[in-house]
């Protein structure tokens, strides 16, 4: 199988993963990051790999970066929304700049790139997007008020864009992610965790890929995702 797929936020982690798992299956897979440097070295590294530097909070770059995909790759059949960021305060503490800097990535960025995304989408027989979420998305806790309430509006966003795009054969996933993704510096912060601890981005990216083969009988709308020690 081949295609164009888009990833949007791609940094160590999930979004690196997401874009090794669809190169490994021969799609073309067009990367999208503010940081060009860490972009060139992967695109170097991996055939099919392709970095287009964006600033995820500005929507007209990234609906200027989506037409120079499809004129350089093509139509895309696959959006991989994994850009987020949190600011973890309470509501006393986090300014007004907190919460809309975190509705901007969580939501604005999501609404731009599938603006963008949708008529090249719509040229394939059936095509997906997938955002990956939080568990913050479906429980806000203490001190995490710009955070969570970004990422349930983004949930409630992404379950609407299922709705409407569902019988366009355009399949529309949430992933929630409920536990602490394996990074250096995650592990330098929890040194004594055990490895199954955390939560393997290879392990995500295998779960977002076989959300992309499902049939259309069977489409899965949202996915929580938890190593089995998590408490939930």
């Amino acid at each position: 199988m081949s295609g164009i797929c888009v990833v949007l936020g791609v940094g160590a982690g999930n979004g690196e993963a997401l874009v090794r798992r669809f190169c490994q299956e021969g799609f073309q897979v067009a990367m999208l990051a503010r940081s060009t440097d860490y972009l060139l070295e992967l695109e170097a590294s991996l055939t099919g790999a392709h970095a287009f530097p964006c600033d995820l909070m500005e929507p007209a770059q990234i609906a200027s970066v989506m037409t120079a995909i499809e004129r350089r790759l093509g139509p895309v059949s696959v959006m991989l929304y994994n850009a987020g960021g949190g600011a973890f305060k309470s509501v006393e503490d986090a300014s007004l700049e907190d919460f809309e800097a975190n509705w901007r990535i969580n939501v604005q960025g999501l609404v731009a790139a599938t603006k963008a995304a949708l008529p090249q989408l719509r040229q394939h027989p059936s095509a997906s997007i997938v955002v990956t979420s939080a568990s913050a998305a479906t429980r806000g806790r203490a001190n995490t008020a710009p955070f969570a309430s970004a990422k349930a509006a983004q949930r409630s966003l992404a379950q609407s864009l299922a709705r409407q795009l569902g019988p366009e054969k355009i399949h529309v996933a949430n992933v929630v992610i409920d536990g602490v993704v394996d990074l250096p510096r995650t592990r330098n912060m929890l040194p004594d965790k055990p490895d199954d601890f955390f939560v393997q981005p290879s392990a995500v990216a295998d779960a977002v890929w076989h959300l992309c083969q499902q049939d259309p009988s069977a489409w899965t709308h949202e996915l929580d995702i938890r190593p089995f020690g998590e408490t939930w």
